[in-house]
């Protein structure tokens, strides 16, 4: 009795100790401030009461939704309160966190990188979320629970889950998710539930096959293959649309992290309408079965033999064509086979998927990086000439650079931009490249981590119209980006300067849509998905053939590291540059496409009417290009008179009027009815289709070519001008 009763006092006092922390608690300033920021990106909703967004202590006053223990915030449940906004950048501060429900508000914007490091249960279900899943999840190790489902997020997924191995529940529907299910989905061993149904995933479920999973829906994609014959064991199984078989061993195919690019194209051109019910009880095989399955052996071995015989004779027919010299685009390609190259093409969709988990590295610690060489036959080398093996950029020295700046020297500077010095380099075997300085605060170990991840993330870029990071250099605290240098001038010099020729029509429709291809890459081909965040004419490079380079392609998310003269600097260009952002003002760095397909449609504008984006040297009302042209968009006279003059008698009038309609879309105030960039790129191919061969002859003006010493000889380049 006498030890019942001790304990029970124990009990009481621990109770009122807890209670007493509590009502003394004050919260850690870090998590005050990520809430802080959780409510002015909500735009201060009137649902959160007690909340504030300069003040206030949400421990101890009841700040809606907020539960703590001690001064640590461990649960913030917000849902179905009709919240809007976005999420903001510092949730990641809120390190004791374990319970985050969102759901059902009307939140929109990209999933920020940020997120709460040790949460457990993340519901974000029922919102407005754009763009992708952050590749940030993978480090979320304590996470069990995560629900996505009802939002906007699109594009592939990446290979994000290798490091979340308690997950047990994981609800994906409704989205517009698309292409194949990641490697990693095989490291999911904990999980029970996958609800993948409502998304446009296409290829194999093999990866799925070796799960613990009780709960399983993928109904409503565009799966293909065969069904593992391990999802007889799923108790709640719903799949549509699937081919009748079984798959015959339920092994995952060992080696690379991804399949072979001809097994993933294979997968998704083979389509089975036929529905199947797959039936959990095992049944023994009877004779009309076994006649059955000789019977299909038999057929798929005279399938084999006849596609052998066919490949055998195309063989011997291109085999032939070449000994009759039909192939003689090869001869101007150099004979030297050691070329280093990419399984990624220029235009195509990288099999690669997003970052894998990565330990913190400091500066002095970064790993240097040996580049691999594959050979290939001269007839593919075209389409990979640029290309390097692997996703991880080259490691230069800073004393390698300094000697290749001659210190950083006058003579090599190129310009200054938004993030930083620009400088031309040449090293002593004569490879000229661009170094560019981005001038920073000093960072933590979390924020060198989190640059590494973007000079890693944007290194993986590879497009023909893209310029290609080469490297980095993160010694002694500096932070420098080594990129590939392009021996022309900006857009923003062709179209404004008057040392320069005009540009023809038919070539700027061409820069046009090489243009819109980079974009269309990064947004839809890319894993994971980025935006530009600060398209202009200024960051487009074009060759000596006119071929536009798309340069500073996600660098916009480097801003808030940048140190206070640099934002200073920033902050003067942006309003030089004001005229190519979007309404809604998106902040510098976060994902959004459609943001970019504005900045487009103002370059269009631009490529049309020979102005700039804003220009104070007009009359007020002429001031903003969009302003002004918008309504002579649709009145042929005015748009006529509205195109550049060296052009304007050079356009067809249906070509115009077409044109026209491009631009109007993109420029939609409203960003839901501003069409995906893929859709601006079939417009604008279709645009030019009707006048391929003249563009190819006559538009495409040997002015520009590298002969003319006027357009190429030009005033100071300007260049990377972020």
């Amino acid at each position: 009795m006498a030890k019942n009763l001790i304990s029970l006092i124990l009990t009481v006092a621990l109770y009122l100790a807890i209670m007493g922390l509590q009502s003394l608690a004050i919260t850690d300033v870090l998590e005050v401030q990520a809430l802080q920021d959780l409510y002015r990106s909500l735009n201060r909703p009137v649902q959160l009461e007690h909340w504030q967004a300069e003040a206030g202590d949400p421990c101890e006053e009841p700040w809606t939704g907020v539960q703590c223990f001690g001064s640590s915030i461990f649960n913030l449940k917000l849902n179905g309160l009709g919240l809007t906004g976005s999420l903001g950048y510092e949730l990641f501060n809120l390190k004791s966190l374990k319970h985050l429900d969102l759901s059902s508000n009307g939140i929109e914007g990209s999933i920020p990188y940020s997120l709460p490091p040790n949460v457990t249960t993340l519901n974000l279900a029922d919102n407005k979320f754009s763009q992708s899943i952050p590749y940030s999840i993978e480090k979320m190790k304590y996470l069990r629970h995560l629900n996505l489902s009802h939002n906007s997020l699109s594009g592939a997924l990446g290979n994000l889950f290798d490091g979340l191995e308690n997950l047990k529940t994981m609800d994906l529907s409704s989205n517009s998710f698309t292409g194949d299910l990641p490697t990693s989905f095989r490291s999911l061993k904990n999980l029970t539930g996958l609800f993948l149904q409502g998304n446009q995933f296409t290829g194999s479920v093999v990866f799925l096959a070796n799960l613990s999973l009780t709960d399983l829906n993928i109904e409503d994609n565009h799966f293909s293959g065969v069904i593992p014959e391990h999802f007889q064991t799923i108790l709640n199984l719903r799949e549509t649309n699937y081919p009748p078989w079984k798959f015959p061993t339920d092994t995952i195919p060992k080696g690379q992290n991804t399949p072979p690019a001809a097994d993933f194209e294979n997968q998704r051109e083979t389509n089975h309408p036929s529905q199947v019910i797959v039936s959990h009880k095992k049944k023994k095989p009877n004779a009309a079965v076994i006649v059955l399955v000789i019977g299909g052996i038999t057929l798929v071995a005279a399938c084999v033999a006849l596609t052998v015989f066919v490949h055998r004779q195309r063989f011997y027919v291109r085999k032939r064509r070449s000994s009759l010299g039909l192939a003689e685009s090869t001869k101007s390609l150099p004979a030297d086979t050691s070329q280093d190259y990419t399984s990624v093409s220029g235009t195509g969709s990288p099999h690669t998927s997003g970052f894998s988990s990565s330990p913190m590295i400091t500066p002095s610690r970064l790993p240097p990086v040996r580049t691999r060489t594959l050979k290939l036959p001269k007839t593919t080398r075209k389409s990979f000439s640029k290309s390097k093996m692997g996703s991880i950029p080259r490691v230069y020295t800073i004393a390698e650079l300094q000697i290749a700046t001659n210190s950083f020297g006058e003579e090599h500077f190129i310009g200054e931009g938004s993030l930083g010095s620009v400088y031309k380099a040449q090293f002593p075997d004569g490879t000229v490249v661009v170094v560019k300085n981005i001038k920073t605060v000093p960072l933590s170990i979390i924020e060198e981590q989190q640059f590494f991840d973007v000079i890693k993330n944007i290194s993986r870029l590879k497009h023909p119209n893209i310029v290609t990071l080469l490297g980095y250099s993160m010694e002694h605290g500096q932070h420098l980006l080594v990129y590939e240098y392009i021996r022309s001038v900006s857009l923003d010099d062709a179209l404004h300067c008057a040392a320069y020729k005009p540009l023809p029509w038919g070539v700027r429709l061409q820069i046009a849509l090489g243009v819109a291809r980079a974009l269309d890459y990064m947004h839809s081909s890319f894993v994971p998905p980025i935006s530009h965040s600060n398209l202009k004419a200024a960051n487009i490079l074009l060759d000596e053939e006119c071929k536009p380079h798309v340069c500073d392609c996600g660098l916009a998310i480097l801003r808030p590291l940048s140190r206070n003269n640099v934002k200073l600097k920033a902050s003067e260009m942006a309003i030089v540059d004001s005229g190519y952002i979007a309404p809604e003002r998106v902040q510098p760095g976060s994902v959004n496409s459609k943001a970019d397909v504005y900045a487009f449609g103002v370059l269009l504008l631009e490529i049309l009417t020979g102005r700039k984006p804003f220009d104070n040297s007009r009359a007020p009302g002429e001031q903003s290009l969009v302003r002004w042209a918008s309504s002579r968009l649709h009145d042929s006279a005015s748009l006529a008179q509205m195109v550049d003059p060296p052009v304007r008698n050079t356009i067809p009038s249906k070509s115009l009027s077409r044109f026209a309609d491009v631009v109007s879309l993109c420029i939609q105030p409203e960003q839901e009815f501003r069409p995906p960039i893929a859709e601006i790129v079939e417009s604008l191919c279709r645009l030019l289709k009707p006048t391929a061969a003249d563009v190819a002859e006559a538009d495409f003006d040997r002015s520009f070519r590298s002969t003319n010493t006027r357009f190429f000889g030009s005033p100071t380049q300007s260049y990377y001008s972020v």
